[in-house]
């Protein structure tokens, strides 16, 4: 079992955007995460990071999360610069910095539904795809749910479908972690990814969040092309996610540009 995380000593200060930072919001922030045996992720990152695994039902698993969001107010953290509002989903693995022993997170893509997409693929040479991405969301604020959450992505990197409801009483389950807090840092407190750039070479870049305000949900279906077409969740299999957390928006800043190591 894991070492107690809290969230306390993980906390820290923004730092001052300069350059080309970004500062945005996230709407619609979905983590749907599976927990997929530790073998299927041989040979998906450099030996310089080791899967972050965790022991369930006497099993070494790892955690994969697929992160559907809406970018809303996304613009330059420094200057006056235009707003953008853009569709957007990563897919993540969850891995450790041998060099530093940090916590991160190993990028195997992002889908994105803007124009925009050229400066971070061609400029960049991010793993980030085009696609069309649409949202179909009812939230609460009394309750502190969604009544309706659906996203629909329609791409040939990776097309997707997800369909997630929420209730006032449900509670968080974390199997493999001491206590929930440990959870929700190793889910949600990721600031570093790392990726292999569309030539071949390592990539990384650096966010910046407070403490995430992420409430459990329940997933009713869910169709990842990625994930079946790498072998890694089948479609089956995506049907019951290890766990899935919403929070309805959420503040990030993103130091730009990505650096190649």
């Amino acid at each position: 079992m894991l070492a107690s995380l809290k969230f306390k000593d993980f906390l820290h200060p923004r730092p001052t955007p300069s350059g080309i930072d970004v500062d945005c919001k996230l709407k619609h922030f979905a983590i749907i995460t599976y927990a997929v045996d530790a073998h299927k992720f041989a040979g998906l990152f450099p030996p310089r990071f080791q899967l972050d695994s965790v022991m369930i039902d006497g099993q070494e698993k790892g955690l994969l999360s697929v992160v559907p969001f809406m970018d809303v107010d996304f613009t330059s953290a420094v200057y006056p610069f235009p707003v953008f509002t853009m569709g957007q989903t990563n897919y993540r693995i969850y891995i450790i910095d041998t060099t530093t022993g940090e916590r991160c997170v190993w990028f195997l893509g992002t889908t994105l539904d803007s124009w925009t997409i050229m400066v971070p693929r061609h400029v960049w040479k991010l793993p980030w795809h085009p696609g069309k991405i649409s949202f179909n969301c009812d939230f609460d604020p009394h309750s502190g749910c969604y009544q309706r959450y659906e996203m629909h992505t329609q791409a040939d990197w990776a097309p997707a479908q997800v369909e997630l409801s929420q209730q006032p009483d449900q509670e968080f389950h974390f199997q493999g972690f001491p206590d929930s807090e440990t959870a929700l840092v190793y889910l949600t407190h990721p600031l570093a990814g790392f990726y292999y750039r569309r030539n071949g070479k390592l990539g990384t870049y650096r966010v910046w969040h407070d403490r995430l305000d992420v409430r459990p949900a329940k997933l009713e279906s869910a169709q990842f092309g990625l994930l079946s077409r790498m072998k890694l969740v089948n479609e089956d299999e995506q049907q019951h996610p290890y766990s899935v957390l919403l929070q309805p928006i959420n503040e990030f800043t993103i130091y730009l540009p990505p650096t190649a190591l």
